[in-house]
Order: C-alpha cells, then structure tokens, then sequence
C-alpha cells in the first residue's frame, strides 16, 4: 500500500509510524523544515496519547524530552485555589502527563518514523499555499472549490492520502468544497519561556496551573531547571491585526491585576509562539470513501490540552483498520466510525473550556464560590471515560 501524507506535525508524523508498522510505504510531505513549524510552544499529553505513544515504539523518548507534570491546579486571579486534581490522568495511574516543546514531541515522531521505513519530504508543500490571511472569514484555498487539483502528480500513485494538515486543511476542501472555515474563537494565544527561575506564591511544586484571569486565562508550568513555561490565552471580541506584535509590556498590562501571571510575564524577555486561536464546526466528511482521510486537527480540532493525544490515537486507529482489510474504502468507514463519538464528545467539552476562560465578571465570581465545592469531588469522574482509554496495540504489517 502507497500512502501519501500530507502535513509532517504530530499528526501526520504518528500517522507515518503507525502506517510503516504495518507494511505500507508511506511518504510524508510537510512544507516547514522546522520540526516546530510557524508555531514554537509547548504541548502536553495525557496518559491515553502517552499510551499511543507506547504503541507508537517512542514513548521513552519524548518522557525524555520534557518533564512528567503530577498535578493540575485551577486559580483565581486572587491567588484562590479553587481545584487540584490528577493532571491528564486517573490518581492511581502510574503514568504521568508530559509536557514538552512541540518541536521536541515532532522531532521524536519523525525519528520514529524514519526508522520504521517512512520517507519523510520537508521544505515541501504538498498543495496551494494559502492565497489569503488564516482569519476569520478567510477564504484561502478559492482555487479549490472551482475544481482544481491541489496535489498533481505526487499523489497520483497513492493508494491512501492521509490528511493530516491542520485546522487550515486543503485537503478536507478536497474531499468536500462546501466544509466550514475556521472562525476565531474570541482568543489568541501568547506563550513564552522565563528567562530565570520565578519564585512562586507559597513556593509552589511543579505542576500545570491555570489561572482564571479578567482579560482571559494563564497557564505557566515550573520546569525542573526553575524557569517556567506559559502561556496567556487573552479573550477578545476583536483580535490584534498580529498577535506576534503584542508586546510583553503590553501582556503584562493585560495581567497587572493578577500577581503571579504578572510576575512570570515580567520575568520573560521574549515570546516563542503567538497566534489566534479558532474554531471549527463538526466536519461531516472526513473521509471521500475511496483514498483520502483526515486525521488530527484537520478532522477535529479539540483543544482542552489534547490535541497531540488525539492525533496519536487517531494513527493508530487508522492503523488498525487498515491492517484488518485489504479494502481501504470499507476501513476509512471503520475508522471513521470509531473515532467520530470520541472526537465529538471531547470537541463539546473543549467549548465549555474555552467559555470559561471568556466568561464575564458575574460568571467568574460564580465560579470562584462554586468551583471549590465542585471540581475535586467530580473531575475524576468526568473525565475516566477520557484517560481511560486504550488505543491498542499496532498488529504485524500486511503484506500490502
């Protein structure tokens, strides 16, 4: 079997693994040489896409490249504590969230798919360079909807094009010209590193904290060298021209009233990855029901810290379906009707997520009496069905 992957990140990068494991010659086309691509910020995992990891044969390697995050601590912006939980897991799994630099995680992918037989073309784009701005309302693929064939002559031998593209796919306008656009989401994002150890309220231990904030939420993480990693997801009904732009003066400002986000800005001397964030309705067609299939972000876009999990588990699953028929359409259904409960139920969670951190002053005092009470007693419970879960294990390859 001849697969063409189109986008070399997570997504794609799994993909190639999963897919060489079990006999396929797999070719990966991804337009950046940077394994970081245009956006250099950290990631986590949960204990399923650690799982998916394991099965991928590189889970050592990325435990390595970062550092295991224990706990998860909600905020207010008065330095309230209002929940500490199992970060990404169930308390008594061994395992531990990662977290970790998003080039590192791509780096540990492709490595793993250059040693399983996979090809993989950087500095290649694989289809149209967007034509507009990647905003809300943007139209940047018009080409594709008149007809045009974005891909020529690269993928014209394939017999399965993976998808793996992003929220911004061209290739799911190719298997359907009328799929929704991304919308901004009333959020942009800015991350940085500090340049020095912080010292922390209370000498907080490692783990992930958010803060729930007037002008959004901000999340920072104590690395074990003593700096520490953030991010300030702003919310905004109109968002600046460039992100990119925003100085750390003016991130500071945006955050004087909350002393520890204000503290780890001020420590910061330059940002790693600035963008807005967006959304995108349920995709009704992730499949063309002959070769082409859209896995990650360019099927569902999820958020709530487990975009990279899903990614890993959707390669496997891929993998798995494709491993049990030599008919490819019949496993694209397969795959796409395992995968499409999961990815919904996990997408309407992430929208509760992001209207939290959007949330006017009366919501956000609501919250900071009734979280408390709450979200220890229940998050185990709620989120089981999420950690839970057992991607498998990638069979013997066919002989395709």
């Amino acid at each position: 079997m001849r697969v063409v992957v189109v986008g070399g990140g997570v997504a794609g990068s799994a993909s190639a693994v999963a897919l060489a494991r079990i006999g396929a010659h797999v070719t990966v086309y991804e337009a950046y040489d940077d394994p970081a691509g245009p956006v250099g910020s950290f990631v986590s995992l949960s204990v399923n896409g650690l799982r998916g990891l394991e099965a991928l044969g590189c889970l050592e390697a990325v435990q390595r490249a970062g550092f295991p995050v224990e706990r998860q601590r909600m905020w207010s912006g008065r330095d309230r504590l209002l929940g500490d939980v199992p970060r990404g897991r169930r308390g008594g799994d061994p395992l531990h969230s990662v977290t970790l630099m998003r080039a590192d995680l791509v780096r540990a992918l492709r490595e793993e798919a250059t040693r399983a037989g996979a090809r993989i073309a950087v500095g290649t784009r694989l289809g149209p360079a967007p034509s507009g701005p990647l905003t809300a309302g943007a139209d940047p693929y018009g080409a594709l909807k008149a007809g045009a064939d974005p891909y020529g002559p690269l993928t014209a031998g394939a017999d399965l094009v993976v998808g793996a593209d992003g929220i911004w796919s061209a290739t799911r306008q190719t298997i359907d010209p009328t799929a929704p656009w991304p919308s901004y989401a009333g959020l942009y994002s800015i991350s940085g590193v500090t340049d020095r150890p912080v010292h922390l309220p209370g000498d907080r231990p490692q783990g992930f904290n958010m803060v729930f904030a007037r002008r959004g939420a901000f999340i920072y993480l104590p690395a074990p060298d003593g700096t520490v990693w953030w991010s300030a997801q702003v919310a905004a009904a109109d968002p600046p021209a460039d992100p990119a732009a925003v100085t750390l003066g003016e991130l500071a400002g945006l955050f004087a009233t909350e002393q520890t986000p204000h503290a780890v800005i001020r420590a910061s001397s330059a940002v790693t990855a600035a963008t807005l964030l967006h959304v995108l309705p349920p995709v009704t067609r992730r499949h063309d029901g002959r070769r082409t299939v859209l896995v990650g972000d360019a099927a569902h876009p999820v958020g709530a810290g487990q975009g990279a999990s899903m990614a890993v588990e959707d390669a496997i699953a891929l993998a798995r379906e494709l491993s049990a028929t030599a008919d490819i359409p019949a496993a694209l259904a397969a795959f796409d009707r395992i995968r499409h409960d999961r990815t919904g139920k996990l997408a309407r969670s992430a929208a509760a997520n992001r209207d939290a951190k959007t949330a006017g002053p009366v919501a956000a005092r609501l919250r900071e009496i009734m979280m408390p009470f709450f979200f220890n007693r229940f998050y185990e419970k709620g989120t089981g069905w999420l950690y839970d879960h057992d991607p498998g294990q990638l069979p013997a390859g066919r002989p395709y």
